[in-house]
């Protein structure tokens, strides 16, 4: 059974920003899509990269790295260099809060 990991409150990343957050022993970034939250894991999948340090373009982030691009609602790649997806997560936001199920 998926347990919730609390990330940020809503007001914490504006619409159209990513944010990195640390919890539960993972590292995530956290996007606000016109006041839809997505989740995904912070690290791009093709080299060191941090995507709470991309670019959000629509429903896409670019790595700032190598430039690759991912789309934020599926985790699926966009444009290479980056092959593989980025894992997403469900996120509920309940009260105020933004929350990940995990597990």
């Amino acid at each position: 059974m998926p347990s919730r990991v609390q990330l940020c409150k809503v007001e914490d990343v504006g619409v159209g920003e990513v944010r990195k957050i640390d919890a539960g022993g993972l590292t995530l970034a956290v996007y606000n899509l016109d006041g839809a939250f997505y989740v995904t894991d912070d690290a791009c999948t093709h080299g060191p990269g941090s995507l709470s340090e991309g670019f959000v373009d629509g429903d896409t982030i670019e790595c700032n790295f190598h430039q690759g691009v991912f789309n934020i609602r599926t985790g699926e790649c966009v444009r290479p260099p980056c092959m593989i997806p980025v894992r997403t997560y469900r996120t509920v936001v309940e009260h105020g809060l933004v929350y990940v199920e995990v597990g």
